[in-house]
């Protein structure tokens, strides 16, 4: 008897180690994931100006007996932001629009570097821009009568296929990257309207695990 109740209180302690350390997780995986990925993506950033310069002028910024560039951390990502800040402050005169313009079709008629281009090009506007595609969340019907899928909006109709009475809709998958592109009769597809698209790609994206509203 005494064995068993030993036995019992062991099995309780480890329960209640497992779901504190489930607990921790959830509180440190986030957070630590989070700072992980700013920590990358300013060491990726911070260290294109010294390599820049390096291979230009490389008696301005020298090596140390490892091998790695001297540099201090910070400016490389300074001087990056502000250049970006910069182009997209000029980029709105007239000029510089037609300079751009001019390179923008040399770049989408060149062989080989048409498809790199375009590809970058066209998925940065969908999120940014004045271009801006994922900004129209829909529910669409594609597997069932009542099954419906979180999407959005990227093509008002499918014109381009001779499909003038439906809509593009890309709808993303959960955990990942990836995302399946419909062409869809306009009945099946509805607009929410109380709903933003962040909410909407943040609830598809988190598997319906996040809530419309924090």
């Amino acid at each position: 008897m005494a064995n068993k109740r030993l036995s019992i209180r062991i099995q309780l302690y480890l329960k209640r180690l497992l779901q504190y350390f489930l607990q921790g997780l959830l509180v440190m995986a986030p957070v630590s994931i989070t700072f992980y990925v700013i920590y990358s993506l300013f060491n990726m950033v911070d260290g294109f100006l010294p390599s820049i310069i390096h291979s230009i002028l490389p008696k301005l910024i020298t090596k140390d007996a490892d091998g790695n560039l001297q540099r201090i951390p910070g400016i490389g990502f300074i001087v990056f932001i502000t250049l970006v800040i910069i182009v997209g402050r000029i980029s709105s005169s007239f000029i510089v629009t037609r300079l751009v313009d001019i390179l923008d079709k040399v770049l989408e008629n060149t062989p080989g570097i048409k498809f790199i281009y375009t590809s970058v090009k066209d998925f940065l506007e969908a999120f940014a821009g004045n271009k801006k595609k994922f900004d129209k969340p829909v529910l669409v019907n594609v597997d069932a009568n009542d099954v419906w899928r979180v999407g959005f909006i990227t093509q008002a109709d499918g014109s381009a296929f001779d499909l003038i009475d439906h809509i593009v809709v890309y709808v993303p998958h959960s955990y990942a990257i990836s995302g399946i592109t419909y062409i869809l009769p306009k009945e099946k597809v509805r607009i929410m309207h109380n709903i933003t698209p962040a909410e909407a790609m943040k609830f598809t994206v988190s598997g319906g695990v996040s809530n419309f509203v924090d």
